[in-house]
């Protein structure tokens, strides 16, 4: 599905590579070697960015270990923990300087398989912004215990409805932006620090006019580590998505009063 038309100054016509994969990593020292040989094995030409927030069991240490095996691996070092949402603009950052033409999101701990990302890169052929979902036809979750599937479930149909976005699965973390994305919007603006950065990202480049589209994906829990979800992430969430959603109605109010004045 796709939402939005192509902005002006998108060229579909453009090659998207080069592309960056950008994976956040806070003690994943377990996951990060399997996720990185897939990663390559299924993508050869991608590189990857490793942007670790300080991580105590030595992942930026293990990072560094396989960078310097592999020219198309790079690491980033953050000196703390500053939540997801930091950690992807810092690596933005990094990609749009090196003319990186694709930046992707992934997570480190294999619930994102990286043998879906031709499918997804293969879609911005005719995107802005594709997000690898779990809600459309295609799509599934697996492992997944009956809280969080109500929990994502949830705070995706809360989304759609407070902010009127047809997106199926818009707090998606596996998703590829065109280079022309990032650059157009405020990254210094973005606040949201948890998952509620990945609704955040998404709104703004529908109001933004670009074209979302989305692409069926097996998500996986992970089986090793710790998931990163908390109340405070759901509470950033539904009190940020609920200020958005407010303020796009009274958009939409002064718009209508305008046009009829």
């Amino acid at each position: 599905m796709a939402q939005g038309v192509p902005a002006e100054g998108t060229r579909h016509g453009e090659s998207i590579e080069p592309v960056l994969v950008v994976i956040p990593t806070y003690n994943e020292r377990d996951n990060l070697p399997d996720i990185l040989r897939r990663l390559h094995e299924a993508n050869p030409a991608v590189h990857a960015l490793v942007v670790d927030d300080g991580s105590p069991d030595g992942t930026g240490v293990l990072a560094d270990d396989l960078a310097a095996a592999d020219e198309r691996v790079h690491v980033m070092h953050r000196s703390e923990k500053a939540g997801l949402g930091a950690a992807y603009v810092a690596g933005f950052r990094w990609g749009l300087a090196r003319d990186y033409a694709t930046l992707v999101e992934m997570d480190a701990d294999g619930s994102h398989a990286p043998e879906d990302l031709p499918r997804i890169l293969d879609a911005l052929g005719d995107a802005d912004l594709v997000l690898g979902s779990r809600y459309v036809p295609g799509g599934s979750v697996v492992n997944w215990p009956l809280r969080r599937q109500i929990l994502s479930r949830g705070a995706n149909l809360y989304s759609r409805i407070a902010l009127g976005a047809r997106i199926n699965d818009i707090t998606a973390g596996y998703r590829a932006y065109r280079r022309q994305v990032l650059e157009k919007l405020a990254l210094d603006e973005i606040a949201s620090r948890g998952y509620c950065f990945q609704i955040d990202l998404a709104w703004r480049t529908v109001c933004e006019g670009f074209t979302v589209v989305e692409v069926p994906i097996t998500f996986t829990e992970r089986e090793i580590g710790e998931s990163k979800m908390s109340g405070s992430i759901v509470r950033e969430a539904m009190v940020r998505v609920g200020i958005w959603g407010l303020r796009h109605r009274l958009d939409q109010l002064r718009s209508i009063f305008t046009r009829k004045s």
